[in-house]
């Protein structure tokens, strides 16, 4: 997935009201950037930081920047929660995720379960259907290969129901994956922050004796764009 545009390299000078970052350009003018990320930002949005903006064009749209990436530890992160449903289903199309393979129709926002809709549904004839739910991975608390980048960065009620939806799917004969996304390019593990959200914790332990597959996948990012890398190994409960 390629930016739009080029991207505008600025400071952090805050993140507030959960869509809000005031950013001060190279040139020393400071604006106000959308954030496209509804949670916590646990560990990516640090004052000081250096970010990076898209512009907007829309005349119609207050803000004329979206937020898309932040250096943390020396890397780049993406930030934007727009993204991850995108990038899997390019990469599953591109066949690039090996145990996603085979499948004759691939459909975005299908609705199942008790009032949601799956982010991704993988479909064949003569094969159970599978529902792939994409979680965006952007928290890493410490520095170093030995530390793991982590989900959730906050409590997630609405996770812990689609853990448990998915589990549902299994028990009626679907297949069902749990994909979680690192949009970081300095992770080489992946945990669940079970101090964070031990509901989600536990949630996960049982979607997984049930059946649910997991799978995660860090990215490759620059200020061009950002793909799909590699997996990470995973230090899972269940």
């Amino acid at each position: 997935m390629k930016f739009s545009k080029p991207l505008i390299e600025g400071t952090l000078i805050k993140r507030y009201n959960r869509f809000f970052a005031d950013v001060t350009l190279k040139d020393g003018k400071v604006v106000t950037a959308h954030c496209a990320n509804s949670g916590s930002m646990l560990s990516v949005k640090e004052p000081g930081s250096r970010v990076w903006l898209t512009p907007v064009d829309n005349p119609e749209r207050k803000l004329k920047f979206t937020w898309e990436l932040i250096e943390v530890f020396g890397g780049l992160v993406g930030i934007n929660t727009s993204y991850p449903n995108r990038l899997v289903a390019e990469a599953i199309e591109a066949g690039e995720i090996k145990s996603l393979k085979g499948y004759d129709s691939l459909k975005r926002e299908q609705k199942y379960g008790k009032n949601s809709r799956i982010d991704i549904l993988l479909e064949k004839k003569g094969k159970p259907p599978c529902y792939v739910e994409v979680k965006n991975v952007t928290m890493k608390r410490a520095d170093g290969p030995k530390h793991p980048a982590q989900f959730p960065d906050s409590v997630t009620e609405r996770g812990t129901k689609h853990l448990n939806e998915l589990a549902a799917v299994v028990k009626a004969g679907g297949r069902a994956v749990m994909f979680y996304l690192v949009q970081r390019t300095d992770s080489r593990r992946f945990s669940l922050a079970a101090d964070i959200d031990p509901e989600y914790a536990k949630a996960f332990e049982k979607a997984a004796k049930t059946g649910v597959e997991a799978m995660c996948y860090s990215c490759d990012i620059t200020t061009d764009g950002i793909s799909i890398a590699a997996p990470l190994t995973m230090d899972l409960p269940g």
